[in-house]
């Protein structure tokens, strides 16, 4: 009798997770994949460069082993499918209160959209870190309508402040949705099963995956200690 095949995890949102999890999805999953660092072109003439970091730069055992992949590609320009769902993600707004709330008061997700600690450059100003992620937070910014469209507009030079933190705020929708419509999609065409250390994320992607009725398969690792 042919054993079932053990389920084998794509780790999301981020291209690194912290080795504690990586330990604890090799006890669950056969294999765990993970994305390239995202690096989004908005438009022809914009782009965010890619960092080269991998998790099999730190574990090259598991990479021989065929335990840990990676290198799948999420970055570039938007395809015409995954830019429709991530207008279908901003435009939700159930999604959109989960985002804003995720902003307030998760640090991680702060983490992997700013770095808080640096200042911002915020349209032609420089903004300490704590302030730009303060005026981020102000709840007009969940209310406000977004697509791509209107942030391709706002990616520009000789922005205003507000204009500044218009772009910076849609900037950060688009990241965010794009990372989980790439999940749906890798795990779609690989067979993979998502997995997240990552509570904010993981309530992101279950309601995109409600809202278009793809596999609700999500798994859950929370944090203790690390």
């Amino acid at each position: 009798m042919n054993q079932p095949r053990q389920p084998r995890a794509l780790f999301y949102p981020f291209h690194l997770s912290h080795p504690d999890t990586l330990t604890r999805l090799l006890a669950r999953f056969a294999t765990v994949h993970f994305r390239d660092f995202m690096a989004l072109q908005l438009t022809p003439m914009s782009g965010v460069t890619a960092f080269q970091d991998r998790m099999g730069m730190s574990f090259p055992e598991l990479i021989a082993s065929g335990r840990l992949v990676q290198g799948y590609d999420v970055s570039g320009p938007l395809r015409p499918a995954v830019a429709a769902a991530v207008d279908r993600d901003l435009q939700d707004p159930l999604w959109r209160q989960l985002f804003h709330a995720a902003l307030c008061r998760n640090r991680r997700l702060q983490r992997g959209l700013f770095e808080p600690s640096h200042s911002l450059r915020i349209g032609d100003s420089l903004v300490p870190g704590p302030a730009a992620l303060l005026r981020l937070m102000d709840d007009s910014f969940r209310s406000q309508s977004y697509d791509l469209t209107q942030v391709r507009r706002l990616c520009r030079n000789n922005l205003t402040l507000e204009e500044g933190y218009c772009f910076e705020y849609g900037l950060a929708l688009v990241k965010t949705s794009a990372s989980l419509v790439y999940t749906q999609t890798l795990a779609s065409t690989h067979q993979l099963q998502p997995v997240t250390d990552s509570p904010a994320h993981f309530a992101l992607y279950a309601q995109s995956c409600d809202r278009e009725s793809w596999p609700n398969i999500n798994h859950l690792l929370v944090r203790t200690g690390y």
